[in-house]
């Protein structure tokens, strides 16, 4: 099934339970998914890593966001934030924890034989690669930094 389909029933549902922020959430994931549609010209359905990329991008936004309203002091802000975060990183598959991700970035440090930060881009672009979806591009960024330093 696809996203677009999965929003689509999760919007009935959260319009039948009267969640706002949950519809919020799923308007935004559609909208979202509508303009990227539109970007390439076609109505063409969007590939499996292309709904990945926008949801993760959609969840950053909100996190983001969460940030500086709570170094703002706007906690009243930054928690609905928080909330659509979550209601969008139910698309997401199931996150890797920390030693997962870093037993992964091992391996391609292994793989690439990279010696420093001179090779952290090379090892950025595999790791990120075997993890699309699956794990925040700054979480492996640190862990590859510590890996590397």
């Amino acid at each position: 099934m696809s996203l677009q389909v999965q929003v689509m029933t999760a919007m009935k549902e959260a319009m039948k339970a009267k969640d706002t922020n949950a519809l919020t959430s799923l308007r935004a994931i559609k909208s979202a998914i509508l303009l990227a549609q539109t970007e390439s010209g076609a109505k063409e359905e969007l590939t499996e890593d292309q709904e990945l990329k926008l949801l993760q991008k959609l969840v950053k936004q909100r996190k983001d966001s969460a940030s500086i309203f709570s170094d703002q002091g706007r906690e009243d802000l930054a928690q609905p934030e928080l909330d659509q975060a979550e209601v969008i990183a139910r698309f997401l598959p199931e996150q890797m924890s920390e030693e997962a991700i870093e037993a992964v970035v091992v391996d391609v440090i292994a793989k690439t034989g990279a010696e420093g930060m001179k090779d952290m881009g090379k090892v950025m672009g595999m790791a990120s690669g075997q993890l699309a979806g699956k794990a925040d591009g700054k979480t492996i960024s640190t862990i590859v930094k510590n890996k590397l330093s």
